[in-house]
């Protein structure tokens, strides 16, 4: 199955920190950013979930919930969200069963050894729990901010 941006996002639960768990379903009603990050606690990632936590209260004008999500354990997020000061939750995708329903987990190169990873990849939810937008293949210099102006879009369009 492929998500398509106006269709709906089927419900998803996992572990996070803050010794939760989190469904989306539960944010139903307000609009939902999911990021995907490679690795937590690396330079790329840790830019990437900073400028999200720089511009979580503009999200929170325009009602919208930021996840981070990755393959690492949660031990690994919980450490990551304190070390950074992340003002939202981070899910633990250790079985990629997210990542999977996302279609993140993609065919990778490291010097010279191909393995799978997580593709760096955001996705828009509307309040209705539709796609709105996707990013993939993210570059993260600019990219929160794009998120975000997308968000106001989306809000102001309700």
């Amino acid at each position: 199955m492929t998500l398509a941006i106006g269709q709906p996002v089927p419900d998803f639960t996992a572990p996070a920190t803050g010794d939760t768990t989190l469904s989306l379903g539960q944010f139903k009603g307000r609009q939902v950013v999911i990021f995907f990050y490679p690795k937590a606690s690396t330079p790329g990632c840790t830019t990437e979930g900073g400028d999200f936590r720089d511009r979580k209260a503009d999200f929170d004008a325009v009602d919208t919930v930021i996840l981070g999500i990755s393959r690492d354990g949660i031990r690994a997020q919980e450490n990551f969200k304190t070390k950074q000061a992340f003002n939202f939750e981070l899910i633990s995708d250790k079985d990629e069963e997210v990542c999977k329903l996302f279609d993140v987990i993609k065919l990778k190169k490291l010097y010279g050894k191909e393995y799978l990873g997580i593709e760096r990849s955001t996705f828009l939810i509307d309040a209705e729990g539709k796609l709105a937008r996707e990013w993939r293949s993210v570059k993260v210099k600019g990219h929160a901010q794009e998120v975000l102006e997308a968000a106001r879009e989306l809000h102001a369009s309700k």
